[in-house]
Order: structure tokens, then sequence, then C-alpha cells
């Protein structure tokens, strides 16, 4: 007789965990390929697919107890919010933050620059001819925080953007957003 056999209600929160690991991983992993981390996604989704063999073999073995059934649904459905939350912490990639700032003085990018950042500015107008400042930046994904909050310190009534960038040309180390970054930020958030 096996432990599952003697106890079978052991099994509720071991289904239920391995589920939401397993689910949480498929998330990160989907996210990761469609921001075009290949490499990231394979990794994942192997450690993805052991866990989801021990979760389903769990249920299969003993379909006949309801509440294993129960216990893999509620693991799945936690599994997604888990999923996303685990890739917002993670912060991979690379975004471009846009601002547009009505401050004739131009001091949204000398200000962002002071800060190390990169901006390009460009001049434009609202259409009734008052000119703005149009702001582009390409940023860690991790540094967006910094960044509007910068924004919003310059300029309060600045409008943004933010929108994720699958590949970018530049010889700046800081926009590399392959593996390294992932390690970076498991590094980070251990602390």
């Amino acid at each position: 007789m096996s432990f599952a056999e003697f106890n079978p209600y052991w099994l509720i929160p071991i289904i239920f965990f391995a589920r939401v690991v397993d689910v949480s991983l498929g998330t990160f992993r989907f996210i990761m390929v469609i921001r075009g981390h290949g490499l990231v996604a394979t990794l994942v989704g192997f450690l993805e697919s052991m866990v989801w063999i021990l979760a389903v073999g769990g249920v299969i073995a003993n379909l006949d107890q309801w509440y294993l059934v129960i216990a893999y649904a509620a693991g799945f459905a936690s599994g997604n919010w888990v999923g996303i939350w685990l890739e917002s912490r993670a912060a991979i990639g690379t975004e471009l933050v846009r601002a547009i700032s009505k401050n004739s003085e131009h001091l949204l990018a000398d200000t962002l620059r002071e800060a190390g950042y990169r901006p390009v500015r460009l001049s434009g107008s609202t259409g009734s001819q008052a000119p703005v400042e149009v702001i582009l930046v390409v940023v860690p994904r991790r540094k967006v925080p910094s960044l509007v909050k910068i924004i919003h310190e310059v300029d309060p009534e600045a409008v943004y953007t933010v929108s994720d960038i699958k590949t970018v040309h530049d010889s700046d180390p800081s926009l590399d957003s392959s593996i390294k970054s992932l390690l970076w930020a498991w590094k980070i958030r251990r602390k």
C-alpha cells in the first residue's frame, strides 16, 4: 500500500501546488516566447513539462477522488495569476517610453540625460500651435518605474506611453535582454 493510497488527502496540496508551479511556468514561458526570449522559454518549458507530468499523474491515478480534480483545477486557476506576477517581477525585456510634455523649456530631456537616460527629443505641436516636447527613451523594463517617476516630477501633466520592444540594435550593454537579464532579476529579487 502506497502513501497516497493510505491517505489520499495528502495529494490535495501536492497536486494543487504542482499545478500552480506548472501553470505559472507555462504563463511565464508564453510571455517569454512573445517577447522573443527563446532560450529562457525553452528552459522554462522543460521544467514546466516535468512538473505537469507529476501533477496530472497524481490525478489520473486517482480519478475516483473528486477532490483531487478540484485541487488540479484550483491550481490551474491560481497558477495563471502567479505566472503573470512572476513575469512582472522578473521585468525582462526592453521598453520604449514616449512622453509628451507641454513644458516649452525642454526640461524633460535635459533632466533625463542628467539622470543617465538617453532620450531623443522631438519638437511638435498640439494642433493649436502650442509647442510640445516629444521624448523617446529606450530602457530596460526594470528601469521604467524610475523613468516614469522622473517624468512626473519634471512635468506632472506630461502624457506618456510604454511599449514592449522585441529587438533593439544598440551598443548600450544595459539594453541586453537575454538570459543575463533573467539571472540579474533573480539575484535582485532574492535580496
